[in-house]
């Protein structure tokens, strides 16, 4: 875990705790990586609840109820299936005080097309009333990708939509 993502999930685990959240992660390109650094912060199960690593389509629907019809129409890395993502990883967690962050993307170096290069990336979240998706378009290795990935969710996403409830 880089120092910044450290600060990062110190950040979001107060958040959580003062606004009595728990997290819960539904991955794929990141591959658990995001559940994994917030577990590494001592005294995580006081804002961490649970994480699924859906790494192909058909974990997606198992695991998150993610609908066959959503992924062959607009792909896996897209906004409507990380909506669905987080949307499932909400309600499969009991939904009870519970934010959901999901990820779908492409972290190379292969697997890239003309419409979504290696680095395209779609971060969701659900909150129980309504779904936030972002957009990234990263550039570096699968692994700087992957990290970029990790920093956004926290950062940008978690952080910032705590902050603002």
């Amino acid at each position: 875990m880089t120092e910044h993502s450290s600060d990062l999930v110190k950040t979001v685990a107060k958040l959580l705790i003062d606004k009595k959240l728990l997290l819960v992660t539904a991955e794929s390109c990141t591959g658990g990586l995001i559940a994994a650094t917030c577990t590494e912060l001592a005294g995580s199960s006081q804002w961490f609840d649970r994480g699924f690593v859906t790494y192909s389509n058909q974990a997606k629907q198992d695991m998150l109820g993610v609908p066959a019809h959503i992924i062959e129409k607009y792909g896996a890395v897209s906004q409507q299936v990380v909506e669905a993502m987080a949307r499932g990883a909400y309600i499969a967690s009991g939904g009870n005080n519970h934010i959901a962050v999901s990820v779908s993307g492409i972290a190379g170096p292969d697997g890239g097309t003309p419409d979504k290069p290696v680095g395209t990336v779609w971060i969701g979240l659900f909150d129980g009333k309504a779904s936030h998706s972002r957009l990234l378009q990263l550039s570096g290795s699968r692994s700087e990708i992957r990290t970029a990935t990790l920093n956004d969710v926290l950062g940008s996403m978690l952080v910032s939509w705590l902050s603002r409830k």
